[in-house]
């Protein structure tokens, strides 16, 4: 059942909050806050992987946000290697290339590490790059155990500041000035291309688990749109950026991936809905 707290006074649709629809500038000054989450996070014992579930050497593949690199999740890759997994990048300098584009390239490189390991991958994305994990968990069930969104609206993609939409007219801009774009809708809520058909699809819950993790404090992506019925909702306390530091955020991946892995041949019955936990 989902439960609000202080930071949840919008108006409910059904169980969820309801999306805004309203002009949202963001809080992108406040987002400088991610160099002391990060400086908390390093001194704070689940960096060192105390207090929380280590892993069994399970592969991992990080995706970043828009307009970001691999290099911004070196961090948690650290950390993920340190507690028993492998984590793996996905080759992005800087992720502001065709959604569909780019999650060919994850899709490359997720069946490449599932053939090296002979098991399921877990997918972790952050910002964009959890649009990529979801779209991938629905496409592939069968490689994919856990997918793990942070930071992402999972329910509309562009529920973002006014200064990221514009940010994100301008790539799309580029992109079809390149011809680099998978689809003349790229980069809007209207894109047909396969990520996006991939991405608005029912996520196959009984056989993929997913984890959202977001912050009602986010300056960048509007927190409702991170809440959906087929992922576990983890709420945590900081900026959007700094969600990729965020001692809270770790403990609820080293949670999330010490959970068993669904069956590939679970299926619920036609018209089960699961629940929406929210954890914090």
């Amino acid at each position: 059942m989902f439960s609000r707290t202080e930071s949840e006074e919008a108006e409910i649709e059904g169980d969820l909050p309801r999306l805004p629809t309203d002009r949202w500038w963001g809080d992108h000054l406040r987002e400088v806050r991610w160099q002391f989450e990060l400086g908390r996070l390093l001194v704070d014992p689940v960096f060192r992987g105390r207090g929380v579930p280590r892993g069994d050497g399970q592969p991992v593949i990080l995706m970043p946000g828009l307009g970001a690199g691999d290099q911004t999740l070196l961090v948690l890759a650290v950390w993920l290697r340190r507690i028993g997994y492998r984590p793996h990048m996905c080759g992005f300098v800087a992720n502001v290339g065709c959604s569909d584009r780019a999650v060919e390239r994850v899709e490359r490189r997720l069946e490449a590490v599932h053939a090296h390991y002979d098991r399921r991958v877990a997918l972790i994305g952050h910002s964009r790059g959890g649009h990529y994990a979801r779209a991938l968990g629905h496409r592939h069930p069968e490689l994919v155990s856990h997918v793990i969104s942070i930071g992402a609206g999972l329910r509309q993609m562009l529920a973002v500041s006014y200064p990221t939409q514009v940010a994100a007219r301008g790539i799309r801009a580029a992109l079809l000035q390149t011809g680099r774009a998978g689809s003349p809708r790229c980069l809007t809520e209207a894109c047909d291309c396969a990520f996006a058909r991939d991405f608005a699809s029912p996520f196959p819950a009984d056989r993929v688990r997913l984890t959202s993790i977001y912050s009602p404090e986010d300056g960048v992506v509007r927190w409702q749109s991170a809440l959906v019925h087929d992922a576990d909702c983890v709420e945590v306390t900081g900026s959007h950026v700094g969600l990729i530091f965020n001692r809270k955020t770790y403990r609820a991946i080293a949670d999330t991936l010490a959970g068993p892995e669904l069956s590939v041949a679970a299926h619920m019955a036609e018209g089960d809905q699961p629940p929406l936990p929210v954890r914090k």
